[in-house]
């Protein structure tokens, strides 16, 4: 029911409603979300992003000062950082570098036909062993027999000759011919017996027998050494045209040579007589023990890298050429700083450690490994024997 009010001239209406159910429950709802808000605010979201009630914070994990770390009495950090001292021990630099076996060029002979002609046989294949003087292959050489056939005539001439300056020398005791005479015997003599000699010389260095009794005259071809044949370019039936072109080669493998290319940086490190040794890939189990035989003078241009050699003994031909190699030089024993592989990190491009300069303060120190043997490596410098390194827990002072 509507009334009204009377304030001078002016008129008012006032309507008066009854609250509905809904009206009451929002405003209910809104009265306790208040109350909710006011009490957490005075009690900190009930404890709930304080992690505890208590007010007061916990000392600092590390401190910075400057270069320097320091880890204050109370920080959780000192029960996870462990400390030692660094260790000097003697070491030994050792450079790995990928080698191959070869056969020793001293030891290698290509063999050469001295005449031309046609293979008739081929005494050897491939791989053979062979000794020296062993028969290799059959040539019918028509410059072999011209080469008999020039000592045969010069052997009939010398005896002729020779028979000619006895008769001379006879007859001149009997005062028969004149002391020109013999002297003309005994230089026609003295001639045939050179030519004779030459032909037979020229038999000997083509293969040929000396007395010029060989009934077939074909040219045999012998080995100059003993070892394996390692090289093969000719077979039966065919024409020899060049003969400076080799028909075979032969290599003693009873020595051979572990050839390994050092890089250009590392040159100053190998020296003659040097320690070495040597895997291969064929034998896992088993390490050669040898010394650098060779230094090269040169660098190689194409790769710039030096050749050294290490020469082993192969009775047995197990070392066989062209096989791959690892070579592990040795070099001199040195006092070095070890520390365990835990102790560095990276930070950057640079390998650091952090050094205690005085308790439970430590800075940061750039090192230059030398070389990683399982958990320990040595350094070349950085620090110094005896000096405390952080060895556990130092990626947590790592920037």
């Amino acid at each position: 029911m509507a009334r009204i009010i009377f304030l001078g001239a002016t008129v008012m209406p006032i309507h008066d409603h009854e609250p509905s159910n809904r009206g009451r429950a929002f405003l209910w709802a809104g009265i306790v979300l208040g109350l909710f808000f006011v009490v957490a605010m005075f009690t900190k979201g009930f404890g709930l992003f304080t992690g505890s009630g208590k007010t007061d914070e916990g000392p600092a994990a590390m401190i910075r000062q400057g270069d320097k770390i320091v880890v204050p009495e109370g920080s959780p950090l000192r029960e996870r950082l462990s400390v030692a001292a660094a260790a000097g021990e003697p070491v030994s630099a050792k450079l790995v570098l990928p080698g191959i076996v070869e056969a020793d060029p001293s030891r290698t002979a290509p063999v050469l036909t001295p005449l031309s002609g046609r293979v008739l046989e081929l005494k050897v294949g491939l791989g053979d062993r062979v000794v020296r003087g062993q028969l290799l292959a059959v040539i019918d050489s028509p410059d072999l027999g011209q080469a008999y056939d020039d000592n045969d005539k010069a052997r009939d001439a010398a005896a002729l000759t020779e028979k000619n300056l006895a008769r001379q020398e006879g007859q001149f005791k009997i005062d028969v011919i004149a002391e020109r005479d013999l002297d003309q015997a005994k230089s026609d003599n003295t001639q045939a017996q050179a030519e004779y000699t030459r032909t037979q010389a020229r038999l000997k260095m083509l293969g040929g027998l000396e007395d010029g009794k060989e009934p077939s005259r074909l040219l045999k071809v012998r080995a100059p050494v003993s070892g394996s044949v390692t090289a093969l370019s000719i077979a039966p039936g065919n024409l020899i045209n060049d003969p400076t072109q080799p028909m075979l080669t032969i290599a003693d493998l009873s020595t051979v040579w572990v050839t390994a290319l050092a890089p250009e940086k590392d040159v100053a490190s190998i020296s003659k007589d040097q320690d070495a040794e040597v895997s291969l890939s064929a034998y896992p189990d088993r390490q050669l023990h040898g010394k650098v035989s060779f230094v090269s003078d040169v660098i190689e241009p194409d790769s710039r890298r030096d050749k050294i050699r290490i020469a082993f003994a192969n009775a047995d031909y197990s070392l066989k050429p062209n096989m791959f190699a690892t070579v592990t030089l040795t070099g001199p024993s040195q006092t070095r700083v070890v520390l365990p592989s835990s102790a560095l990190l990276m930070n950057n491009d640079r390998t650091s450690v952090f050094v205690a300069t005085a308790p439970w303060t430590f800075e940061r120190r750039t090192v230059d490994p030398q070389l990683e043997e399982g958990s320990s490596v040595a350094i070349r410098s950085g620090v110094q024997a005896g000096e405390q390194v952080v060895v556990k827990g130092g990626i947590l002072l790592n920037d």
